[in-house]
């Protein structure tokens, strides 16, 4: 019946779950397990955990590369947990915040009997719920009658993995005139996913011409910078700048995309400001998190000037991916404009990181 939630919701009532220290009930072929997020774990649900049966801790290859863990399923590590494991100690194989001051925690029994589907299941759900990419599961016999009896969200790999996997559609919802100091002639247009995940937003300045390549910058959330005005970054330089070219230009589109911290979140982005305190460079403290260089999903972008009915720009960018992505998506990157701006002693081995390891222009 339509009162049903689809998997799109139900994925979505399970990030939920997981930020709030609720497990939820994952099915794959003839097996079931109940995941839980490692870093919202309380006692109290670690101990119901242990009681349930053997506990297996999910961490992606990067975290267990760290941690000198097995990873025999390539992109993660299933790492057995033992009867008596504390939640300090669970916790501490997934935040790396104290690695340098203990840094042997094992030694750790990586699992390579059985699939890992549910583990990677489990991985993709904290990561898009925004969470350290950890996970404890633990195997079910009933995955219906159990979900139901706790009151717990069921989800279906089959269904929910294909999801997970590409960008939700976007839909416009409200828009409107919005001066600006770079331009007057400007308009904010608001995005929204299906998903349920962050809005992102569309600037747009002056009227740009649809049948000409739009000057145009895809621009990832960046509290500190654009808001703080930090100087670990280039962020809210680089901003203001596209804005001001915009404005100069008289036309142009800024996409600002909710997906702070390369796609990690706030929190997860401040983690890793913590690990770089410590002398790791940025792409080492996302190694060290258990994410990937970067985790953005620029498809975004390219949804939201198809909706506004672009097809080619001149995209402002140091980033050779942003051009490969947009290609790939059918947006026509008929020139890279660069923006070089904000360049500062506290942001120079930033840059310097950026260009020798993410392969920026600079």
């Amino acid at each position: 019946m339509s009162l049903m939630p689809t998997m799109i919701e139900l994925l979505a009532r399970a990030r939920v779950d997981l930020r709030m220290g609720l497990p939820v009930v994952l099915e794959g072929g003839d097996s079931a397990a109940l995941a839980i997020a490692v870093e919202s774990l309380t006692p109290e649900r670690l101990t119901e955990l242990l009681s349930l049966g053997p506990v297996s801790l999910a961490l992606t290859a990067r975290r267990a590369e760290t941690l000198k863990a097995r990873a025999y399923d390539e992109d993660l590590a299933r790492i057995q947990v033992p009867a008596q494991a504390s939640l300090q100690w669970i916790q501490a194989l997934a935040d790396p915040a104290d690695d340098l001051n203990t840094p042997m925690k094992g030694p750790l029994t990586s699992l390579r009997d059985g699939t890992a589907d549910l583990h990677r299941l489990a991985i993709a759900l904290v990561k898009s719920a925004r969470l350290l990419p950890a996970a404890l599961l633990v195997p079910v016999n009933t995955p219906p009658q159990f979900a139901s009896e706790h009151g717990l969200t069921r989800i279906a790999r089959a269904a929910a993995e294909p999801l997970l996997s590409q960008s939700s559609p976007l839909h416009p919802v409200a828009a409107a005139r919005l001066p600006m100091v770079a331009a007057e002639a400007g308009r904010l247009h608001i995005f929204r996913p299906e998903d349920g995940a962050e809005e992102h937003y569309a600037v747009e300045i002056g009227r740009p011409d649809r049948s000409k390549p739009v000057l145009a910058r895809l621009h990832s959330a960046c509290f500190t910078g654009d808001v703080l005005g930090s100087l670990k970054c280039d962020c809210g330089p680089q901003l203001r700048g596209a804005l001001a070219q915009m404005g100069e230009e008289g036309a142009g589109v800024l996409l600002y995309l909710n997906q702070e911290g390369r796609g990690i979140g706030l929190a997860n982005k401040m983690r890793a400001y913590s690990l770089q305190d410590q002398g790791f460079d940025t792409v080492e403290a996302n190694h060290r998190l258990g994410f990937e260089d970067d985790e953005r999903d620029f498809r975004l972008g390219a949804a939201i000037l198809k909706e506004m009915g672009f097809s080619s720009v001149r995209l402002m960018t140091n980033n050779p991916n942003k051009i490969a992505m947009m290609e790939k998506t059918g947006i026509a990157v008929a020139e890279r404009v660069p923006l070089k701006v904000g360049e500062n002693a506290h942001n120079a081995g930033y840059l310097a990181t950026k260009a020798a390891k993410s392969g920026h222009l600079l």
